[in-house]
């Protein structure tokens, strides 16, 4: 190291560039990591985990009516919204502390600041300029907001956390995972929802029947779906109310509604911008992504990158991976990569989606022909509450191997029982290994080792179609 300041230069305090870091400290490397705004990433400071506390707290009116189902006379209750913003916040904040003094455990060097890449082993943060043997950059992702009259008006994932009091009437535009955790968030807590997506089904990209499904569910709870609908424009009142021009169909007039918050959850673009990249010669995507190979290099043999800066697998557990295993190919004794074959994912809308392996388009492009396995049902607990609320079950299977290519749960627990799941198939489970399982009962978990009924199709029936 006589010529660098340091082995390995960290830009990015989210998960992946932390656990590149850590791992690499203890494989005897001198580390530096520089973070720009808080320790912890999108993850910790604003996505899963202070938005996976909003939906906690959404759960609560439900669980409220359902207890008279059981027995409970429970009184009117009422909900604070700066209570539970200041709660998350102090949650936040001790998850924050905790990765950076981590880090510090670790042997790494963590510096406060933005840090730019000057050249393929320079880096300059705080006006202080580093010269480091490899760069990693780990910086993530940050909300797209398209171009039109009065976007400034709305607000992105970044900005939800820290309204200062809950919106009455809420407009939601995307169709994706966030927007509809965010329409089952703020419906839960007793807002007026209304979710428009210029698509023709939500969910994009996941299991058709679990994309149908949910929009059911959602719909007969009271989140109001627009779908081939699009804002074109947003519009302050003087009372502080937004006027916003919806147009459905390309050909469709816009017509005005009014909302108290307009918030955009319609994708996320790497965090790339301003970083001194493309002059140090790194190539990227047209969105800004860093282009990586398997192992997290880029076409500079000195910078890498992982998670969501590569535009590949946004998930927290994948940047997780991606950085243990480039530490381990830098400074440990082989190169290694992150499995990353059935990786399981989890939409924690109301209700909840679990899903790993293919969905069944996808398996009629990597098979001939497939047997899926289904059931929809209420669950056991719904009953004695009066709802309406119903599960779907789905199994995907290679006819021709019987090996189960995915599973799919729209319900209550989805995410708790695909993770275990996802152990199966990724062993390469068969239809005869779930049906030799015994069931759990009574659980919504057992009807995936209960299917009987299948329905098969071919990729001729797709072409068909």
């Amino acid at each position: 190291m006589t010529s660098f300041d340091t082995q390995l230069f960290v830009i990015g305090g989210g998960s992946g560039g932390v656990r590149a870091a850590r791992i690499a400290a203890s494989l005897g490397a001198h580390v530096t990591i520089a973070e720009s705004f808080r320790y912890g990433g999108t993850c910790v400071i604003r996505g899963c985990v202070p938005k996976k506390l909003l939906v906690y707290a959404s759960h609560y009116a439900q669980e409220f009516r359902d207890a008279a189902g059981f027995g409970w006379s429970v009184p009117p209750a009422t909900f604070s919204w700066p209570k539970l913003i200041a709660a998350m916040d102090a949650e936040i904040g001790k998850l924050s502390a905790m990765y950076e003094k981590n880090l510090l455990n670790s042997g790494v060097q963590v510096l406060q600041g933005a840090a730019r890449v000057i050249d393929a082993h320079t880096v300059e943060v705080n006006d202080q300029r580093i010269r480091t043997e490899h760069i990693l950059v780990a910086t993530g992702g940050t909300p797209f907001l398209p171009a039109l009259p009065g976007i400034e008006h709305a607000i992105t994932s970044n900005e939800v956390f820290n309204l200062p009091e809950q919106p009455r009437r809420v407009l939601i535009v995307g169709g994706g995972y966030i927007a509809v955790e965010f329409a089952g968030i703020f419906h839960g807590l007793g807002s007026e929802v209304t979710l428009a997506y210029r698509g023709e089904q939500i969910l994009r990209g996941f299991d058709d029947d679990l994309r149908a499904h949910l929009h059911d569910e959602m719909a007969q709870n009271g989140v109001r779906i627009l779908l081939h609908s699009e804002v074109t424009q947003i519009e302050k009142s003087g009372d502080g109310s937004l006027q916003v021009g919806l147009r459905s169909g390309s050909e469709g007039t816009a017509t005005q509604h009014s909302f108290d918050t307009v918030l955009y959850a319609t994708g996320r673009l790497p965090n790339t911008q301003g970083m001194g990249l493309a002059e140090a010669g790194v190539a990227l995507d047209k969105t800004g992504g860093i282009i990586v190979d398997a192992y997290g290099h880029s076409n500079v043999p000195s910078i890498h990158a992982v998670g969501d800066v590569t535009n590949r697998i946004a998930l927290t557990p994948v940047a997780i991976r991606e950085g243990a295993a480039l530490a381990q190919t830098l400074f440990g004794t082989a190169p290694t990569t992150a499995d990353l074959t059935t990786v399981p994912s989890a939409v924690f809308s109301q209700p909840q989606i679990g899903t790993v392996g293919l969905t069944e388009a996808q398996a009629l492009q990597a098979v001939p022909q497939i047997d899926i396995y289904r059931t929809n049902f209420r669950a056991l607990g719904r009953g004695l509450a009066g709802g309406k609320e119903r599960t779907l079950v789905k199994l995907i299977v290679d006819s021709a191997s019987q090996r189960v290519l995915g599973a799919h749960m729209v319900g209550d627990d989805a995410a708790e029982i695909i993770q275990s799941l996802a152990v199966a198939i990724r062993m390469g489970a068969t239809k005869a290994d779930f049906d030799a399982t015994v069931a759990l009962h009574p659980t919504s978990a057992e009807e995936f080792v209960t299917l009987k009924d299948k329905t098969t199709r071919s990729r001729s029936d797709q072409a068909s179609a």
